[in-house]
């Protein structure tokens, strides 16, 4: 049921700032041509401002405030309003297409999660959306998020639903907005990646603060957001202004291999490709740098003179052993293993933690 409280009123007309100069000059008794006389205005500028035909200028302001008493800054805000509200009433009328974007499963779920505020009104919710996504127009939203050089385009993930994709991956930057980090250093970030793999063994309540703590130091900010129905990323890996470097996981799937084989294949993306490019990953998108990427992922987690071991593995003991060995957690041996079509995808489960939402 719709409350009135859930109607935003939208009135059809902009009411000018001139209206309210005359409502002023009445109640003062003082005429239009009087007050041409003592702004040094003509008195066709005042009879336009009061009709709504000229605007109300600083220099007009000023002079106002002077002759009436009334602030410049009063003024002005009444043009500015004016102004804005005419520009809602030219852009008020949505387009089939609009109304069709701004039905996205995407958005609702965005609602539902308190990150765009509800309301009935689909120009609000444009707005609201647009204000969301940084951008002025649907126009700028798709130069920005679905333009053809958009890089992060071709992985299967943009493609399946573009705007699930978009808002998961605006809900990290968000997220990076308000962590301060010092510019991205390669070396510092390659040498934390072993401290980082030290703490898989921890809960989530211990190591990802320590994680946090690590990519923070070396330049690259972690967000972790709870993945946008529709969007299939695993994992994300960007630059953002001032040099620094940001790593998005969704924890879609929930499992711990998973997770961790998205956060080091990531790191691979900012120590081995260019800046330029956006990476978006989801288990089905190949090429040269997402197999580079795969590779040194892999690597990390389980080192190349242990590959051997891996592959001789029969049994959940020796399962077990490996990780012990290498200090890693035994579901990520596990969900090695079933990758490689050694264990079916149902052995082993049990020793593969799923994560929650951990930030």
């Amino acid at each position: 049921m719709v409350t009135p409280a859930d109607v935003t009123y939208r009135p059809d007309y902009a009411i000018p700032p001139g209206e309210t100069l005359r409502e002023t000059l009445e109640s003062t008794g003082m005429t239009q041509a009087d007050l041409a006389r003592r702004t040094s205005l003509s008195a066709k500028h005042i009879n336009q401002i009061v009709q709504g035909v000229a605007p109300i200028s600083p220099d007009t302001a000023l002079a106002l405030e002077r002759v009436l008493g009334v602030p410049a800054r009063f003024w002005l805000n009444l043009e500015a309003n004016y102004q804005s509200r005419q520009t809602r009433l030219r852009e008020g009328a949505l387009s089939d297409e609009d109304t069709a974007w701004l039905r996205s499963p995407a958005f609702k779920e965005l609602v539902k999660r308190g990150t765009i505020e509800a309301t009935t009104d689909l120009v609000e919710l444009r707005d609201r959306v647009l204000s969301f996504f940084g951008v002025a127009g649907q126009e700028a939203w798709k130069a920005v998020w679905d333009s053809p050089g958009a890089s992060f385009r071709r992985s299967a993930a943009f493609q399946a639903d573009p705007i699930a994709t978009a808002a998961w991956l605006r809900l990290g930057e968000l997220e990076a907005s308000g962590v301060e980090t010092p510019p991205f250093d390669k070396d510092m970030f390659q040498a934390a990646l072993p401290a980082i793999r030290s703490i898989m063994v921890q809960d989530p309540e211990q190591f990802e603060p320590e994680m946090r703590r690590l990519c923070s130091e070396s330049g690259v900010m972690l967000a972790i957001v709870d993945e946008v129905k529709g969007c299939r990323a695993h994992g994300a890996a960007r630059w953002l202004p001032g040099g620094r470097a940001l790593i998005e996981l969704s924890l879609r799937g929930r499992w711990e291999d998973q997770f961790w084989f998205s956060f080091f294949h990531e790191a691979g993306h900012l120590l081995l490709h260019s800046r330029r490019e956006v990476y978006v990953d989801d288990s089905e998108s190949h090429g040269p740098e997402e197999d580079g990427a795969d590779k040194f992922a892999a690597s990390v987690l389980i080192p190349p003179d242990s590959e051997n071991a891996l592959l001789r593995i029969r049994t959940l003991d020796e399962a077990r052993a490996l990780a012990l060995r290498l200090g890693i957690p035994p579901g990520i041996v596990v969900g090695r293993l079933q990758r490689e079509r050694i264990f079916d995808y149902s052995v082993g489960n049990k020793l593969r933690r799923r994560f929650s939402l951990v930030a």
